[in-house]
């Protein structure tokens, strides 16, 4: 257990370290959406393009990490629709609770990955992304057109397909796996490039998590928020270990399921939710609370399935 929360601690410490520099306004705030957005376009990419090139597809475990996830996210997702007429919720705010229970965010993730197995646990990590993002995107903007507050112009599942399709991190998964696929090189100039691009993604990412936590959105909303963070962080996780063992995954690969499956809420849902018309400031106070509660469910899940 030493051994996974010292890989841990310099996550959760980047994330408090985020939310001091936000609070206390060493930086300007006008600061952490650019950093955001090069994070998301440029440095994530970079490193994920370099870690898939070298990963293994020919490996029986891939099809296992990708299935196991796939299979926890959508049950995870029909279990929440069948617990909407339960929750007593209008609708935009069960938009909002949708997303908190199936929606991971993977940067959080992208560290001790990289931390426990280097290029190799990216690598693996990186089938999950392909795996679930896509998936979590189509549900969250699905369910948004049905019960959002929609407004002139909201994306509509099909305009989801091609925002997928152009996902910088779905895309940059694709080039590593196509170039390792054909064993092929990007050379001794930009392999290096976009290693130090890669290494800046991971401190930039976490920080700006901790800058968006939100801390009177949860306590207006501690209740739901809580629910919501049951289905994602415990819920998830065991459905998650169970098909994980039916597909006889282990070791290393294992791991990263339970590592992928433990991920608190994507902070992308905040913007979808405002952008479409879901419940925001439910949606921020359900993003603090899973990263709060992440610091313990991570390191016990992990822990658990070493």
């Amino acid at each position: 257990m030493l051994v996974v929360f010292q890989a841990l601690a310099p996550v959760f410490l980047l994330i408090l370290m985020g939310y001091t520099i936000k609070r206390y306004r060493w930086i300007d705030d006008g600061f952490w959406p650019p950093a955001e957005r090069l994070t998301y376009f440029v440095l994530f990419p970079a490193l994920l393009i370099v870690s898939t090139s070298r990963a293994d597809l020919a490996s029986d475990q891939v099809w296992g990490i990708a299935g196991a996830l796939f299979a926890a996210t959508l049950i995870v997702a029909m279990l929440a629709l069948t617990l909407k007429p339960l929750l007593g919720l209008r609708d935009a705010a069960f938009t909002s609770f949708f997303q908190g229970a199936i929606r991971p965010n993977t940067y959080v993730g992208m560290v001790p990955a990289f931390l426990f197995w280097g290029d190799d646990g990216l690598a693996m990590l990186s089938i999950g992304v392909l795996a679930v993002v896509p998936l979590v995107n189509l549900l969250s903007v699905t369910v948004l057109v049905i019960w959002g507050d929609g407004h002139e112009g909201a994306r509509t599942p099909m305009k989801a397909v091609r925002e997928v399709a152009r996902n910088p991190l779905v895309v940059a998964c694709l080039i590593g796996f196509g170039l390792g696929a054909f064993d092929l090189s990007l050379g001794p100039v930009i392999t290096p490039l976009l290693n130090i691009l890669g290494r800046a993604a991971l401190p930039i990412a976490l920080m700006a998590v901790g800058a968006g936590l939100d801390f009177p959105d949860l306590l207006a909303n501690r209740w739901l928020a809580g629910k919501a963070t049951i289905l994602k962080l415990l819920a998830l996780p065991a459905l998650a270990w169970v098909l994980a063992t039916a597909f006889k995954l282990e070791g290393q690969a294992f791991q990263v399921v339970m590592l992928y499956a433990t991920l608190p809420m994507s902070a992308s849902s905040y913007v979808l939710a405002r952008e479409m018309g879901g419940d925001a400031p439910l949606a921020a106070g359900m993003i603090t609370a899973s990263t709060l509660v992440a610091m313990l469910t991570m390191t016990l899940w992990i822990v658990l399935s070493a």
